[in-house]
């Protein structure tokens, strides 16, 4: 029996701002994935895979799942012992979910009570988030539990706030000019680090204040106006998100990016933001007309994730 596949995700809008209770859009990205899979473990990255496995499965073992949750960790380590290892194409430490994917595919497979995504209720997803966030903190330290959701929801998703989410329907992409694509910072991010120098910032009471009141803000609308299709607002607040971090998250952008982020906020020709905790890894563009961005992004590697 082939096990099912586990795509790469996109935060949208709500990186960091998540922390402090702002909303967050999140989307599956289907160009990566993973699964889990049997051999004799000859290539070195097989056999690499299933050693993390290996440790991974012990730190499962300790952890204290409610019934519900609950994994059968016995047949997790037989398995591993029969060469089990995740396959995978998804970049680690781009800002895409590599430990989501992993974390959703073990809970699928491993589940005691299995679950059908397309018919959880908003209480069982809340928890669920929960559950993940526990499984995924072996690989940041701390972890909210939505890359894993959204790998395992395979569903776009909608974070109200710290307690509340749903599934959401995003407005179907359409051939036009406009575009939301990823540029390629081309050195990868560690995630630890770049959500360390965000909580020593929050220490300043200023920088908590313009959070809330701005970042916040423009995040939360663009986010309403995307879902609504309303592109004129959408774009309008997009633009002081985009310069707001380019103000307050410097440590975060890469700095082969500092220039073409600045040049995207004096030309309006696109606009640049964090796509996950950033230091590396992928950077997220927006543009209402790809063309023309991609010109003036020459001598970057750039995928289109989305049409409009």
């Amino acid at each position: 029996m082939t096990n099912p596949l586990f795509y790469a995700k996109i935060i949208l809008f709500g990186e960091y701002g998540m922390i402090e209770d702002s909303q967050g859009l999140v989307v599956p990205y289907s160009f990566y994935k993973g699964t889990l899979k049997y051999s004799d473990l000859s290539a070195e990255f097989e056999r690499k895979s299933n050693h993390h496995l290996q440790k991974y499965s012990d730190y499962l073992a300790d952890l204290s799942l409610s019934e519900d949750f609950k994994l059968d960790i016995d047949r997790f380590k037989t398995d591993i012992s029969n060469g089990l290892f995740f396959d995978s194409n998804i970049p680690q430490g781009y800002g895409v979910g590599s430990s989501g994917a992993l974390v959703a595919a073990i809970f699928e497979k491993y589940s005691v009570k299995k679950l059908n995504p397309e018919t959880i209720s908003k209480e069982i997803l809340k928890n669920l988030k929960a559950v993940f966030g526990e499984m995924e903190s072996y690989f940041h330290g701390k972890s909210s539990g939505m890359d894993p959701l959204i790998c395992y929801m395979n569903l776009p998703i909608l974070i109200e706030n710290k307690e509340n989410l749903d599934k959401v329907a995003i407005p179907d992409g359409q051939v036009g000019k406009g575009a939301i694509f990823l540029i390629d910072s081309g050195i990868t991010g560690e995630t630890g680090p770049m959500i360390q120098i965000f909580f020593e910032k929050m220490k300043a009471e200023g920088f908590r204040k313009t959070l809330k009141e701005e970042f916040i803000r423009y995040n939360n609308a663009c986010i309403e106006s995307f879902l609504k299709k309303d592109m004129n607002p959408f774009f309008r607040n997009l633009k002081k998100l985009s310069h707001w971090a380019y103000e307050h998250f410097r440590p975060m952008i890469p700095e082969s990016i500092f220039n073409i982020w600045k040049k995207g906020l004096d030309s309006n020709a696109y606009y640049l933001k964090l796509c996950g905790s950033g230091g590396g890894g992928y950077i997220l563009g927006f543009t209402q007309d790809y063309e023309k961005a991609e010109k003036m992004l020459d001598g970057f590697q750039k995928e289109v994730i989305y049409r409009f």
